[in-house]
């Protein structure tokens, strides 16, 4: 067979093909799920951790230098999203990509992002700025956080596939993660609706700890934190 007649039959197959799709009680991994058309559905909050500017740290940068920034990272986001009952996705460059479900999806997430936020300012960004005292590096980093029902199946070929999440939370979750640094954590209205008051308010005395943004950067409404929460 060809490589054109295996691409035309593969996707005659895939759209002629129905769907099987089944509740999800746990994030599947890759191995879980057929390459054939079924999916998993889980009710699921997404987080994505991103550096900002990372194209420029690349360019004005010693790659040493910029795989150090990228190593330690995304070594601390994964950590503190597996700290906190998420489970890792996926990374991509410079971002990691967690999921997270069961009834406190959404504090739990939340929560994330403020400490994924500390641990940037005072461990990554510090121990950079106390090696390199004369860098001019200034780390900037973004959390994006939404929730929906999820679509999840298997994509790709034999021997090189992955899962594809499929619905508003992952998409929104990534969009959230490339706006403006200013507010380290970004979060949809419909995890701000879902927050418990441990993930809601803080600082002493107690206070919001989100801004309302309006739906102006996205097209519905967002709020943005500038707190963070040790580790």
């Amino acid at each position: 067979m060809s490589l054109k007649d295996e691409l035309d039959a593969y996707v005659q197959k895939t759209v002629d093909e129905q769907w099987e799709r089944r509740a999800g009680q746990k994030v599947p991994d890759a191995e879980d799920l057929p390459l054939k058309n079924l999916a998993v559905e889980l009710d699921a909050t997404v987080l994505y951790a991103d550096l900002a500017s990372s194209t420029k740290m690349v360019k004005g940068h010693k790659d040493w230098f910029a795989a150090e920034v990228y190593k330690s990272y995304l070594y601390c986001a994964a950590k503190i999203i597996r700290a906190r009952g998420g489970i890792i996705t996926a990374y991509d460059g410079d971002r990691v990509m967690g999921v997270f479900i069961g009834d406190s999806k959404n504090t739990d997430a939340a929560k994330c992002g403020l400490q994924i936020n500390w641990a940037s300012k005072r461990i990554v960004a510090a121990k950079i700025a106390e090696k390199y005292p004369k860098s001019t590096f200034v780390l900037k980093q973004r959390v994006g956080i939404d929730t929906s029902k999820l679509f999840v199946a298997r994509t790709g070929i034999r021997g090189s596939n992955d899962l594809v999440w499929v619905g508003n939370a992952a998409n929104n979750a990534a969009k959230l993660a490339a706006l403006d640094p200013r507010y380290p954590t970004y979060i949809t209205a419909d995890v701000y609706s879902r927050l418990n008051e441990t993930s809601k308010l803080g600082g002493d005395p107690k206070r919001n700890m989100w801004t309302d943004l309006g739906t102006s950067d996205m097209g519905y409404q967002i709020y943005g934190s500038t707190f963070w929460w040790s580790v």
